[in-house]
């Protein structure tokens, strides 16, 4: 029957997409946007010694499986069910044509993350960073843009610049801090730089940036030092729990949270809470997910989707559980939290919470031109890190911009005080919108 019949029939005979095989074997509509390309046997080794995502992700990771046309057409189908891709007959037809070679399972792509030790220890956590982050410098500059900022941008009109809405981003995330000269700020997770930078050279702070990715703080050093704020900004390489040298008038975490499970979530708010000074003010950007798919009912179709935005941005419902995909190839380990619970969690050590605010719609606007970024780049981008890794971002960032869209991701910003005697330290009603255009990018 051939392959691309196969598979044809395991998404129900008429798929919006067209299949093109190894065998020379080709199915569906010949106008179709997207069209899928099995180039290897593997594939549907792959497929039918681990049905479901783990095995299709591993497929496409390899190379046996190839994709031509839009990569968001892809978060358009439906996937077929556990059940229908072990269907008897349907499996027995295709057994007798493979025979015993399609139940021996490859070996997983190379860039598979197997990480040791317990999870959230620091070790661990050390690993699982290095994974994503320790790859290439050059490799991030390609589709971040010269702001080198990997978190959600904040835009004035979805047409502005992705550095004059990242700028905008780090402008916003100081003034609801409070940032003044002289004061001393906490960057945690603080990537390449642009938070610390921009608040040393906009704002006269003097700034610790801490970060478990080696390659990230050597980076940012040397930004910091072309920047000419060298002297007002020290990148260690760090652990948040390891950080001793308080007080810190302000804080900020940008990105970082993500990586922080729910073992480590108290260890994360006693520890901020106890390095800020009597007074200041906490800002955790992080992205987190909806309460319960119930509580957020999507239309059919969406519904319908999930799976597949699963395997692009790590989403399992209310579930801590990442998706293999996130889990094995982008951030292992990570957590996404409902943004009450985070809420409650900082009151519950000491916190006031003053001010909350989603831009989920912004990080849709920023992933998209990450994406397009990285469309633009693809070569050189793979011979950074190789076509591998060089295809997983490309779906992950993808996926995950339709999940922002579509309300199953979500990003908040939330301002946190510690008050003193009962008092903030903020004003009646603090207003932190600006003027379109009145900031320029570093």
């Amino acid at each position: 029957m051939g392959v691309a019949t196969f598979v044809t029939d395991v998404t129900g005979g008429s798929p919006p997409f067209r299949v093109e095989a190894y065998d020379g074997s080709s199915a569906g509509p010949r106008d179709a946007r997207l069209t899928i390309r099995i180039t290897k046997p593997e594939a549907i080794a792959r497929i039918v010694t681990r049905p479901g995502e783990l095995g299709l992700v591993r497929a496409y990771v390899s190379g046996d499986i190839e994709l031509d046309g839009p990569i968001y057409e892809l978060f358009e189908l439906e996937a077929p069910s556990i059940r229908r891709l072990l269907d008897p007959a349907l499996f027995y037809r295709f057994y007798s044509e493979l025979g015993p070679g399609v139940l021996k399972p490859p070996p997983p792509p190379s860039i598979e993350a197997r990480p040791k030790g317990a999870l959230h220890s620091r070790g661990r956590d050390k690993e699982v960073v290095s994974h994503h982050y320790d790859v290439s410098n050059r490799f991030y500059e390609l589709f971040l843009g010269p702001s080198m900022t990997y978190s959600c941008a904040v835009f004035d009109d979805p047409v502005e610049p992705l550095e004059v809405a990242q700028a905008s981003k780090v402008d916003l995330i100081a003034r609801k801090l409070g940032l003044a000269s002289g004061m001393k700020l906490l960057d945690v997770g603080c990537g390449w730089g642009s938070m610390a930078i921009h608040a040393a050279r906009h704002y006269g702070c003097r700034v610790v940036g801490v970060t478990l990715a080696e390659q990230q703080q050597r980076y940012a050093t040397e930004r910091a030092a072309r920047a000419g704020v060298g002297d007002l900004v020290e990148f260690r390489l760090q652990d948040f729990r390891d950080v001793v040298d308080g007080p810190f008038d302000a804080i900020s975490s940008i990105g970082m949270f993500e990586h922080v499970g729910r073992r480590s979530m108290e260890t994360y708010v006693g520890q901020l809470f106890g390095l800020l000074a009597p007074g200041g003010r906490l800002l955790n950007h992080a992205i987190g997910r909806p309460a319960t798919r119930e509580e957020n009912p999507a239309p059919r179709r969406s519904r319908e989707l999930v799976r597949q935005i699963q395997i692009a941005a790590g989403m399992r419902g209310p579930s801590r559980v990442q998706s293999a995909f996130m889990d094995r190839y982008v951030f292992p380990d990570g957590e996404l939290h409902e943004v009450g619970t985070v809420v409650s969690m900082l009151q519950t050590h000491g916190f006031e919470v003053r001010h909350l605010e989603s831009i989920r719609e912004h990080y849709a606007l920023t992933l998209r031109r990450w994406v397009s970024n990285l469309e633009a780049n693809l070569e050189e981008a793979i011979e950074q890190v190789g076509v591998e890794r060089a295809r997983v971002w490309r779906l992950y960032m993808a996926g995950s911009a339709v999940g922002f869209e579509r309300n199953h991701l979500q990003v908040h910003q939330i301002l946190a005080a510690k008050p003193v005697a009962g008092r903030s330290g903020l004003e009646l009603r603090e207003r932190y919108d600006r003027s379109p255009g009145e900031l320029a990018p570093d």
